[in-house]
């Protein structure tokens, strides 16, 4: 979990970088970039809670990445991130929660990145201002899409091609793929 975190920390970072210069390349419309890569800053979540199988750990790793990234990096979002990041954690674990741990499949992860971005959204929503924009059902589309597809399918795509490597044997993911259960 804190590997995760650390790691996800440095990305998250890079998306940043990725996010400024696509809000750039955007022009009027660069205001949207951020809900396009939304997701992509979602995915340690479900990851860390794919691989571990234990309530919190999506929320923590998701923390742990903040705190890299705003305290070690400097992201230019400010220490407000370490406040979304636990917002983004708690709704990236809902979808976990909702299945009691026990499920794994594509919808749980799509739904885990969705809640996640559903959430975030509202506390942007609330900080920006975004309900008082013509477009603000726009943002929420995208943003929540995004969050489904780069926060969670991806999640899924990245569990299932790490877990034939071995890498995850030691893990609860691991024990499960041995046992016949899902992941």
């Amino acid at each position: 979990m804190v590997m995760l975190g650390v790691v996800f920390g440095f990305l998250y970072w890079a998306l940043v970088q990725a996010w400024s210069l696509l809000q750039v390349a955007m022009g009027p419309a660069g205001d949207l970039s951020q809900h396009v890569l939304f997701g992509g800053w979602l995915l340690v979540a479900p990851l860390t809670l794919a691989i571990t199988r234990r309530p919190g750990t999506g929320i923590v790793a998701e923390v742990i990445a903040s705190v890299v990234e705003v305290v070690f990096l400097g992201s230019p979002v400010g220490p407000v991130l370490l406040v979304s990041a636990l917002v983004q954690g708690v709704g990236s674990e809902l979808a976990f929660t909702l299945t009691r741990y026990r499920r794994f499949g594509w919808g749980v992860y799509a739904a885990s990145g969705a809640l996640g971005a559903l959430l975030a959204f509202g506390l942007g929503a609330l900080r920006f201002d975004w309900f008082a924009q013509d477009i603000v059902w726009l943002r929420l589309a995208v943003q929540v899409l995004s969050g489904a597809l780069l926060g969670g399918v991806l999640a899924k795509v990245i569990v299932n091609a790490l877990l034939p490597t071995g890498v995850l044997r030691g893990f609860a993911i691991g024990r499960a793929a041995r046992r016949g259960g899902a992941t």
